[in-house]
């Protein structure tokens, strides 16, 4: 809890930025996440010179920074290196067990992301204690310290990682908005409003376009009532479908909405 400087610039002696989340975490709810981002972000991590990936603000435990790492060894590029970020120094110390150098290790640090150098950043349930008008200056520290061509994943899911959205941002701002969800248990895409990263979660009102997003998805998902006999599944498939249909800028494909994900472009819903 020492630092409590905000901004996008590193504070006096090089101490962290940002402040102290709350630390919620549990095993797997940043599943859905990890797997867009081996899909999507796995050439930048094999490109590489140094496959050096950040978790920021990993929780009162690692275990989701632990599971990004396997997750992205396994399936990415073994050599991964990922360190796991945080500003309390209470819980630096407790993750310390779960490390294994050089792959997996943990540090103190903030949004100047410690001086290094990655590829990669997951920062997800960070900003969200934040207000609307930090999150440019905590983006720009951020992807100010990438590595050339590095990416930002900055979202936020439910406790269960059952319902969530990010965005992937680099050195130019962000790029896309992803919605994504375990389809058993959705009961409207309108849920998505409460899960939107923190740039959008404020703007699910008349007249701005995320809000526009959500109603198109909410009325193809209630239009398509008559799938969810063959499934959720199905069900979702011909909701994105309808709503692709309709002209929304949709840039995955079949085999990413089966997993309950939707894409677009930033351009499409940023705020007006």
């Amino acid at each position: 809890m020492e630092s409590r400087r905000r901004g996008g610039a590193p504070g006096p002696g090089g101490r962290p930025v940002g402040v102290v989340t709350r630390g919620t975490t549990n095993p797997n709810r940043l599943r859905r996440v990890d797997n867009w981002i081996v899909a999507t972000c796995g050439e930048t991590l094999r490109a590489a010179a140094d496959p050096l990936v950040v978790d920021l603000g990993y929780g009162a435990t690692p275990t989701t920074a632990v599971e990004l790492r396997a997750r992205l060894a396994a399936r990415v590029r073994a050599d991964v290196r990922l360190v796991g970020l945080e500003i309390d120094p209470v819980r630096v110390a407790a993750a310390e067990p779960a490390a294994e150098p050089p792959g997996l290790t943990f540090a103190r640090g903030g949004f100047e992301l410690a001086g290094l150098r990655p590829c990669l950043v997951r920062a997800f349930n960070v900003l969200r204690q934040y207000t609307e008008d930090e999150v440019p200056a905590a983006w720009r520290a951020m992807t100010d310290a990438l590595a050339p061509g590095g990416r930002l994943v900055e979202g936020t899911c439910d406790e269960l990682g059952r319902l969530g959205g990010w965005l992937l941002v680099d050195a130019t701002g962000p790029r896309t908005l992803t919605l994504a969800a375990r389809l058993g248990t959705l009961e409207s895409p309108a849920r998505f409003a409460e899960r939107l990263p923190k740039a959008l979660i404020h703007r699910n009102v008349p007249g701005e376009r995320v809000h526009d997003l959500l109603r198109a998805l909410d009325t193809a998902w209630h239009a398509a009532a008559g799938y969810a006999p063959f499934g959720p599944r199905q069900r979702w498939l011909h909701t994105v479908d309808a709503v692709r249909a309709a002209g929304w800028p949709v840039l995955d494909r079949p085999a990413r909405w089966r997993l309950g994900e939707v894409t677009v472009p930033w351009s499409a819903v940023a705020p007006s």
